[in-house]
């Protein structure tokens, strides 16, 4: 069955580099310079991070509170590595967060090169027109390549996710690699995608992914030894046998084994997650699914497909992580890309005006929240901000509103530019949700930056800590969350002590962290002397202990 792609040559025009690099900077950079680490695993991670940097653990076993944490090694030598050769110009958790950047900056490139690879293979070329002017085939492989650029960036789960300084990140940038590796192998001089075989399938084993990098290696042969494969495809399995046999000798040394397949899963909590994270990749993908279901074993949809099907099937087996599903997106976009020579007016039409009034409503949002920081008025939205962060004081900066100002006004331009008249380019129906997730990633980190830092950053509650913590010495902290232990050891400066004896060494001041309201019993020979909790989390209380 011929494919269904049917691309003029006006179609095929490519999305100006400019353009795409303001795409990717706006996504990237917002949030890089000025941003506490956020409690949970970004602080975890960082955490661990400083430890090795500064030497309070052992390069192969990182630690927090001098009590190993059995992470994997790759990520969280990748992010002390930056904090050593950052100081002492950076702030740590600049120089920490650089490198992740880049790896997101790598998966997008990533992305980008294999799609173009997999657009100019014969299985994918559209079909020539009946009386001439159909799409060059490398300017229609640039512009589904800039398709899928666009649909990774619309994805709604990256937007956090990427841009914190967490394994997953280092996961996301080698399986991208890896796709890329794989895409490669059909046009390039054959030692460079053997050789990022080689380096990317390990990578994804240390970076606390072994599982995935096994799964995906394995389908790789199988996919390779398939009927019909480019001989070029079929030399590259022995390499990619040979990095799975890398990657599952990597894994072990580097702590990176570990099964967390959950018991129970809630199907409509799943389903949930799934809509939304992967929106809008999804939907495409499963258009491109069913406008090439003929075509499905062909490599520009196979490759794709193979890397996706895995991180969900991961997901599912972990009970609905947010965090494996992640790195179904690079397949997920690439997919979404070879929709859009498919699709129907209608539907690209859906998605324009579906992305003008959603994120429009969202920018209009944060901007009447901000005014209502900044003036009191409306009142409405200023009480709730400090009912939901008590204590907070809004502050003005000229270089976050100018910030925020140029970005809303890019967005105006854009949608002008895109309903203002019919463009024809297949990356048209993409821009809009690229635009739209980038504008209100660059809000959130100018306008609101400082309240999201007081509500999700240990920095506010450290603060009122201080003054109870010994000016030399150490601090117990047996039980304490690993954000609490990494925010003292990072704020504070304190070295502590989070083992399960820890009250009973010789530490002066001991921090116990309960949940409600109600005071835990006092260990003996200690005496209360403060009380907090942070501003944000009404159930979290931090109780500090003294001898005597």
């Amino acid at each position: 069955m011929p494919n269904p792609a049917l691309v003029t040559r006006e179609a095929a025009h490519r999305l100006p580099r400019l353009a795409l690099l303001l795409f990717c900077a706006a996504y990237v950079l917002p949030g890089l310079f000025g941003r506490d680490p956020w409690r949970g695993a970004d602080l975890n991670a960082f955490g661990q991070m400083l430890a090795l940097a500064e030497g309070r653990a052992p390069w192969l076993a990182p630690a927090l509170g001098g009590v190993p944490t059995g992470a994997s090694l790759l990520p969280h030598w990748i992010g002390a590595a930056g904090i050593v050769i950052g100081s002492p110009w950076l702030d740590a958790a600049v120089a920490a967060r650089l490198p992740f950047a880049l790896l997101l900056v790598l998966t997008l490139v990533a992305v980008w090169h294999a799609t173009f690879h997999l657009a100019r293979t014969e299985a994918a070329q559209p079909l020539p027109l009946a009386f001439g002017g159909e799409a060059d085939a490398t300017d229609y492989a640039r512009a589904i390549a800039d398709g899928a650029v666009l649909a990774l960036i619309a994805t709604l789960g990256l937007l956090q996710l990427g841009h914190e300084t967490t394994p997953e990140l280092a996961q996301l940038a080698a399986l991208g690699c890896f796709q890329w590796s794989l895409a490669a192998a059909l046009h390039r001089a054959p030692w460079l995608p053997r050789l990022g075989i080689l380096l990317s399938l390990p990578a994804l084993a240390a970076s606390d992914a072994p599982a995935m990098a096994l799964a995906i290696g394995l389908g790789s042969v199988v996919l390779g030894w398939r009927t019909g494969v480019p001989p070029v495809l079929r030399r590259l399995v022995p390499w990619i046998a040979a990095a799975t046999v890398l990657a599952m000798l990597v894994a072990w040394p580097v702590h990176a084994w570990r099964w967390r397949i959950a018991a129970v899963i809630d199907p409509l909590q799943l389903v949930r997650l799934l809509v939304w994270f992967l929106w809008p990749a999804w939907a495409l993908a499963l258009w491109t699914l069913w406008r090439w279901r003929r075509h499905l074993l062909q490599l520009h949809l196979a490759i794709p497909l193979l890397s996706a099907v895995v991180a969900l099937a991961t997901c599912v087996l972990m009970g609905g992580a947010d965090r494996a599903l992640m790195l179904a997106l690079p397949g997920l976009a690439i997919l979404a890309a070879f929709a859009l020579p498919t699709l129907r007016r209608s539907a690209s039409a859906g998605i324009d005006w579906f992305s003008v009034f959603f994120f429009s409503l969202c920018a209009l949002t944060i901007w009447v929240v901000y005014v209502a920081m900044q003036t009191g008025v409306p009142a409405k939205p200023a009480a709730n901000v400090q009912r939901l962060a008590p204590g907070f004081q809004a502050h003005w900066s000229l270089l976050a509103t100018a910030l925020a100002v140029a970005g809303t006004a890019a967005w105006v331009w854009l949608v002008r530019w895109r309903t203002g008249r019919h463009q024809a380019a297949l990356w048209k129906s993409l821009v809009l949700p690229a635009g739209g997730v980038a504008l209100c990633w660059l809000l959130l980190m100018s306008l609101w930056l400082p309240l999201l830092d007081y509500g999700r950053s240990y920095r506010a509650t450290i603060d009122r800590l201080q003054r109870w913590l010994p000016a030399e010495g150490c601090v117990a902290a047996p039980g304490a969350t690993a954000s609490l232990v990494a925010a003292l050891e990072y704020y504070a400066r304190r070295r502590v002590d989070a083992s399960p004896d820890a009250a009973r060494g010789r530490c002066e001041v001991l921090v116990i962290v309960t949940r409600g309201a109600a005071r835990p019993p006092t260990p003996p020979a200690w005496r209360e002397v403060a009380r907090e909790r942070r501003p944000t989390d009404r159930n979290e209380w931090i109780s500090v202990y003294r001898r005597g």
